[in-house]
């Protein structure tokens, strides 16, 4: 079986989306990311204070983890974003974008909160993505 990936970016009657999908569907297995903060690979805070910098190191751990599930940001149908300050969408908005290259966007949601579990993160991504089930 091999994955296969729908998406629907304005489903009749519901207004187009700009950056996500409305509706994204597949068939294959599928692969839970938990949500990834900025640290680099020991542990360390990467971008204290900067959301571009924080949204880059959320992406590439993202890819990492997609990596080890054999999955790519292509296989990816839903994405949701934690952040401080929604003004820091743009900086991950850019981080998405280079990240996932041209094409279809996954399903979003983008959440503004109060705080994370330490005060130095800017932002929290997770990602559901479905791969190949064979």
């Amino acid at each position: 079986m091999t994955a296969r990936i729908t998406h629907i970016p304005a489903p009749d009657g519901v207004a187009p989306a700009a950056n996500y999908a409305h509706v994204v569907l597949g068939t294959g297995t599928f692969v839970a990311v938990s949500g990834q903060v900025a640290l680099d690979e020991a542990g360390e805070v990467v971008g204290r204070g900067d959301a571009a910098a924080q949204a880059r190191q959320v992406f590439e751990n993202l890819r990492r983890c997609l990596a080890a599930a054999g999955a790519t940001f292509a296989d990816v149908v839903k994405l949701t974003y934690y952040v401080t300050d929604v003004a820091h969408l743009p900086a991950v908005r850019a981080a998405r974008d280079e990240a996932l290259g041209a094409g279809a966007l996954p399903a979003s949601t983008a959440v503004q909160v109060a705080a994370l579990f330490r005060p130095e993160f800017l932002l929290e991504v997770e990602a559901f993505a479905v791969v190949d089930g064979a």
